[in-house]
Formats: C-alpha cells, structure tokens, sequence
C-alpha cells in the first residue's frame, strides 16, 4: 500500500492536533476516568477528520477505507488507548452500517452530526451473557404501531455514558439466531446533554484495568420506544451488516496499534542505552538488542499484514480471513511487546505513571474486544477450510 500526499497530509494534521489538544490531557482524564468526548470529537470534525470515508452528500470526504486507516494509525501517537478507542468506535465501529445501509432520512438525523462531532455515537452489541458469541444476544424489539418496542441490556459499550446515539443489535424476530436480529438506532438523549431517553438506565460505570479515559457502560433498556424507520436496511439483516462491520473493526484495531507498538519500543531502546548495569548500559545486553529488534520485526510484519488486507478491502475484496489475522496478530502483540518492554525497565516500569505500564493495561483488551483471540482463530480455521460451520 502506497501512501499518496493526502495520507501523509491527514497523519500530519492529526499529529498536530493530539499534541495540542489530546496529550496534554491525558494524564488528567485518565485520572477521572472519562474524556469530554462531545469536546473533542466536535474538533476533530471541524477538522474534517470524523467522516473521511463517508459519502460526501452526508458530510464526509467520501475517501476510501485507506484514508481512514492511515487516520487510525496516526491515533497511536495518543499517549493512552482510550481516546484513540473512543474514537475509532465514532469512525469505524457504531457508523459503517449506518453509512452503507442507512435510508436518508437516517442519515440525515444520525450520520451527518456524528461526522460534524455535534453527536456521540456507541455501538450495542455485547451484552452480559454474549460478547463474544455475538448470535447470542437476548436483547429484543417488538413493533407496536409505527415503534419498536426494546428491551434488554448492554454491556462493555465505549462512549455510553456521553453517547447521543446507540446503533443497537437486536432480536426482532423468532427464526435462526443468525436471521432474527436487526440494526436500530436508538436515541439516547432528548438533545444535546439531555435527559436519558425514556426507558433507558446507565445501570453501571464499569471500571477496567486498563482503558481509563474511556467511559464504559452496562446500559439498561425497558420498553424503550423507538420508531421502526430507525431500522438500518432490511429487518433480520442486522447479524450480517454487524459482521461486516466488524471487518472495518478488526483492521482499525490491528492500525491502530502500529505507532503506539514502535514507540514502546523506541522509549525501552532509549532507556536501555542509559540504564548503567554491570559495568555497562543494559543495551549492550545481546540478548536484550535480539529481543528488541525481534519485536520491531513483529510489527513491521503486523504493518504489512494490516495495510495488504486493507489494500483488498478497498479493492472491494472479501478480507474476512486478514483481518481476523490483523486483528489476532495486534493483541497478541499490544500483550507481548508490552510485556517485555516493561520487564527491561525494572522497578520503573511497575509504576503507574509510566507509559510502557499504561500500554500494558491498555493493550490486554487488544485480546477481547472486538471479537477474542479464540473466535479469530476459529474464523481463520473456518476460512482455511479446517473447521466446520455451525448451522444457524
């Protein structure tokens, strides 16, 4: 994948903006737990950066899939993982299906003020009893009149706590698991730092190891109205559209992680060439230059993995199998380089402050969000033609 001057320039413009509007921050909204989401995302679409592949008629840039992921990659330059997540869920997670399958007048109400940053959106698919096993979910909608009537619970959903919107995967039916389920978006506030909707309870602000400046929810639901023109496409669709909009998931993930990995890496080099140990500096430990420039390898091989399947994907290829392996590939490494960069900083990197522990925590959801290791595994055992598939 070759970088034009519009990738480069996009990159640029972001790395200005973290350093004078996010970095700064960081440490303050990791200490409170949450990020001024409506703030920061109403900046970055002024930027123009919220819709850079979403058609131009709704205020997007209508680039392709290769701008936006040389936009998730300049997010690791953030100093911490849940802004550059809180973020990426606004462009990658809660808007492709509604972006592709969305009528107009969906769009016009939810797509173009997300783009703008004049409204928070977050995805509703996990619940308490089915993250991964996403066919799984109780959540349900039935009509009533002209509304979807919607009740059940949502869990581990970024952004929900300041979210305006859920796009919201429910049960609309009785058939097969993998039939029965549809894409509504469900308003979550009456305006702009309004009351919750009617029906609608944060239950729960979930506190994680890692991940902090991210707010995370378990979200009640009962009886929450809902027109049935909120509906993403066709009715039973919805476990298909989330799928796909998975893959964009699963790619934005394995980006993401590229930049924030090379500068663990470069820092645990810089302090191994200053740490005075045993009549030497502990980078002239072999085995520690060996180990080092193992993981660089790592990541460039993830690098070139990440941006092949996103150069099919533009192409309009299936990149089912590569993006799983994208995916698997940048957790496991956000745990391994995190890891073995924190043991070469000793005593220093047990402490909360520093970077290398923070990405430590951050990064072990790398291995769960978004589909766990095991379920890539068996989707890439399923495309390899080694694993049978479960009937519906």
């Amino acid at each position: 994948m070759q970088f034009t001057h519009e990738h480069r320039e996009i990159q640029k413009t972001l790395r200005r903006f973290i350093d004078a509007e996010i970095n700064p921050h960081v440490d303050e909204w990791e200490a409170a737990e949450i990020f001024p989401a409506h703030e920061v995302f109403k900046k970055l679409g002024d930027l123009g950066l919220l819709g850079l592949t979403k058609p131009e008629a709704f205020g997007g840039a209508g680039l392709d899939y290769s701008y936006g992921l040389a936009m998730a990659e300049a997010l690791g330059h953030i100093h911490c993982g849940g802004v550059p997540m809180a973020i990426g869920v606004q462009t990658d997670m809660c808007t492709p299906a509604l972006a592709r399958f969305g009528s107009d007048e969906l769009r016009r109400e939810f797509l173009v003020p997300a783009i703008a940053g004049d409204q928070v959106g977050c995805i509703g698919v996990s619940e308490p009893g089915a993250g991964s096993d996403v066919a799984g979910i109780k959540s349900h909608a039935r009509k009533d009149g002209g509304d979807y009537v919607i009740s059940g619970q949502k869990m581990w959903i970024t952004n929900s706590l300041q979210a305006d919107w859920m796009c919201m995967l429910v049960n609309t039916g009785d058939g097969p698991v993998h039939k029965n389920k549809s894409l509504i978006m469900v308003p979550m506030r009456d305006g702009p730092n309004g009351k919750l909707t009617q029906g609608i309870e944060v239950a729960k602000k979930i506190r994680k190891i890692g991940m902090h400046s991210s707010d995370t929810g378990l979200i009640y639901f009962d009886e929450v109205r809902v027109p049935q023109r909120n509906l993403i496409g066709a009715e039973g669709q919805g476990f298909i559209y989330q799928m796909q909009q998975f893959q964009e998931e699963r790619l934005w993930a394995a980006a993401s992680g590229l930049l924030s990995l090379g500068q663990c890496i470069r820092g645990t080099i810089e302090w191994a060439q200053e740490r005075k140990m045993f009549g030497a500096t502990l980078a002239d430990q072999q085995w520690v230059q060996f180990k080092l420039a193992e993981l660089q390898t790592e990541v460039e091989a993830l690098r070139a993995l990440t941006w092949s399947a996103c150069e099919q994907y533009v192409q309009g290829q299936d990149v089912l199998q590569l993006a799983s392996m994208a995916k698997l590939k940048a957790g496991r490494l956000n745990r391994t380089v995190a890891d073995t960069c924190l043991q070469f900083w000793g005593g220093m990197g047990f402490t909360w402050e520093n970077r290398v522990s923070r990405m430590y925590r951050d990064g072990r959801l790398g291995s769960i969000g978004g589909g766990a290791d095991e379920v890539m595994l068996g989707i890439i055992a399923k495309t390899m033609g080694i694993a049978k598939k479960r009937s519906a």
